[in-house]
C-alpha cells in the first residue's frame, strides 16, 4: 500500500444471510437461505489527511462500509488495509463492561483503541472532565444511562489522538453543552491533519466539511469525487 494512503478497499464486498424468522433444523438443513450483499465490489482509496464524506439513502450500505473499515465486521470478498491508529464514533459502547466502573472501562476502551497506559493516564481527567460524568466515574457501568455511556465512549475515542477518525452523524447524546462541546471538538478534527470518514444525512454539513464525498446506493458507488458535484447529482436523483 502507498505511503501516503490511509485506507485501501479492494473488491470489497460483503454479505449477510437473511433469516425471516427462525428456521427448524430441517428447515436449516434443506431450505435455500436468502443472501443480500450490503456491498458489492468497491474500490477505494483515501489518502492520509483526506476528508471523505459518505452519502446515500437508508440502506445503501453506508453503515457496513464503516464496520468494514473499523473492523467490527470482516468482508466476504476483498481486502481492507488501514494505517494509523483508527477511533470510531459508530459503536460508542463496544467494548465496554458492564460490571466494572467508568474508571476501569476507560482503561479497557482507551486500550482496545490502542493507546498506552501512560497516554491513558495522562489524558484521564481531561475524558472525565469532558464526558460530564465525574459523578459517577467509580460507580458501575451497568447503573449508567444510555446518553452517558455514549458520552464516556465519545470522550475515550477522541483523547485516543487518532489518525483516522470515522464519523457516523454528528454526536447527539447528552444535554445542549454536551453536543455543543462535542460540535466543537470535531470542527478542530477537520482543521487537523487526521484522515476523516463522515457518513451523515446533513447534505449541507457534508458539503461544508468534506473536500470529497461517496455516494452510495444499494451497495454500490454511483459517484465519487468533488463534494458539490456529487451531491448535484445526488439531490437531482
Amino acid at each position: 500500500m502507498n505511503s501516503q494512503i490511509a485506507i485501501e478497499l479492494k473488491s470489497i464486498s460483503k454479505k449477510y444471510i437473511l433469516h425471516h424468522e427462525k428456521p427448524t433444523l430441517a428447515e436449516s438443513l434443506f431450505k435455500k437461505r436468502e443472501e443480500f450483499w450490503a456491498l458489492k465490489n468497491i474500490n477505494l482509496e483515501i489518502k492520509k489527511g483526506e476528508k471523505l464524506g459518505i452519502i446515500g439513502p437508508n440502506g445503501a450500505g453506508k453503515s457496513t462500509l464503516l464496520k468494514l473499515i473499523t473492523g467490527i465486521t470482516v468482508p466476504t470478498i476483498g481486502t481492507i488495509e488501514t494505517k494509523g491508529r483508527i477511533a470510531s464514533l459508530i459503536d460508542l459502547e463496544a467494548g465496554f463492561e458492564p460490571d466494572l466502573t467508568g474508571e476501569e472501562n476507560i482503561y479497557i476502551n482507551g486500550l482496545l483503541l490502542g493507546m498506552s497506559k501512560t497516554e491513558i493516564k495522562n489524558n484521564f481527567d481531561k475524558i472525565i472532565n469532558f464526558s460530564g460524568i465525574k459523578k459517577f466515574i467509580d460507580s458501575p457501568l451497568y447503573t449508567y444511562s444510555s446518553g452517558m455511556k455514549v458520552r464516556l465512549g465519545f470522550s475515550v475515542a477522541i483523547y485516543s489522538n487518532p489518525d483516522i477518525l470515522i464519523l457516523d452523524e454528528i454526536i447527539s447524546a447528552g444535554d445542549e453543552e454536551f453536543r455543543k462541546r462535542a460540535y466543537a471538538k470535531m470542527q478542530e478534527f477537520f482543521s487537523q491533519n487526521k484522515t476523516i470518514i463522515f457518513v451523515s444525512h446533513w447534505i449541507e454539513i457534508i458539503e461544508k466539511l468534506c473536500p470529497q464525498t461517496l455516494w452510495l446506493d444499494k451497495g454500490k458507488v454511483k459517484a465519487l469525487g468533488l463534494s458539490k458535484k456529487v451531491i448535484d447529482l445526488y439531490l437531482k436523483n
